[in-house]
């Protein structure tokens, strides 16, 4: 490994531990308490275990889940000092987000077999889903690849001209048409465009709110339909940006998008300066999709691949 990659690699890795402190230092506080005069880890412990996963926006039912299994090696051990709850409780949440995180992506890389490679993110309105576009795009062009954007959420002015201005900032061709135009027409005329330019990747953005679900699905689904008219097997890539600084209302927001539509994978933002960033184990456990962005910061450089090994050593560290 090179000095300039070990050099990116720790600040990568300050950026991170720095953006998830609050989570950190609010999270080891609660369980001080929880353990306080206890030696043994015992139903009293679990208990107050239980709560302080739950009121760190890890979820109830992922929550049951780890205190099930660490039940299991109580049982099995007979004795567990709550000196070494810390060390169980990262074991047991590494093993938790590697069921859903299985693979170990280390750098914004798409498929060399699909080209261009189109990502299409949906996501609520605020929960920084025109900014993850941006610095996706930023990131993949730094990769050496041929970036096009499509403004599809094409129900509000600003969400256009949002995506124009990270377009100008990264130096990088955005498709769009006016607002109240047809999304699907965007999407189409976006692919059509990438092809022309011999583009690597294609990030489509969508509206973030329709008026009911049902048009959200019916939206999505045509965007869907239409884009692969262009090209057969789109959208590679479904990404939803989630608001991680609003813990259970992510949650929400997850369960919804899940419904409307088949999500592939997970960008949580706004991870810095909260204290639920346990939201990221409760959100990948529970719908079983993988994370593959996290945002611990405003700097272009701050939405980082997720890396689970990285994060559970950052969080517990």
């Amino acid at each position: 490994m090179s000095l300039f990659k070990n050099i990116f690699s720790s600040k990568k890795k300050e950026t991170l531990d720095k953006g998830l402190e609050k989570s950190k230092n609010t999270f080891f506080s609660k369980l001080g308490k929880a353990v306080v005069g206890k030696s043994k880890v015992d139903d009293d412990v679990l208990d107050n275990l239980e709560e302080v996963l739950v009121t760190s926006d890890v979820g109830v039912n992922t929550t049951l889940k780890i205190i099930k299994r660490i039940e299991a090696r109580v049982a099995e051990d007979k004795y567990v000092g709550t000196d070494e709850l810390n060390a169980i409780l990262r074991q047991e949440i590494a093993g938790l987000l590697s069921e859903t995180n299985s693979g170990e992506a280390t750098d914004y890389v798409v498929p060399a077999n699909k080209k261009p490679y189109v990502i299409m993110v949906v996501g609520v309105n605020g929960a920084g889903k025109t900014t993850t576009i941006g610095k996706l795009a930023y990131q993949f062009k730094k990769q050496g690849l041929n970036v096009v954007l499509g403004a599809a959420d094409t129900f509000r002015a600003a969400a256009i001209d949002q995506l124009q201005v990270w377009a100008d900032r990264v130096d990088v061709p955005i498709v769009k048409q006016s607002m109240g135009s047809d999304p699907a027409s965007v999407a189409f005329d976006t692919l059509s465009s990438a092809l022309k330019q011999n583009a690597d990747v294609v990030i489509i953005d969508t509206a973030g709110r329709l008026h009911n679900k049902i048009n959200l699905m019916n939206e999505l689904t045509k965007v869907k339909r239409v884009m692969q008219k262009v090209i057969v097997d789109t959208p590679h890539e479904v990404l939803l940006v989630l608001d991680g600084s609003t813990g259970q209302n992510a949650f929400e927001q997850a369960k919804q998008f899940t419904k409307s539509t088949e999500v592939t994978a997970l960008a949580v933002t706004k991870l810095d300066g909260t204290a639920k960033g346990g939201v990221v184990i409760g959100i990948s456990d529970q719908f079983q999709i993988p994370v593959k962005y996290i945002g611990v910061g405003e700097g272009i450089e701050d939405l980082q691949v997720f890396n689970k090994h990285e994060f559970v050593d950052s969080f517990f560290g």
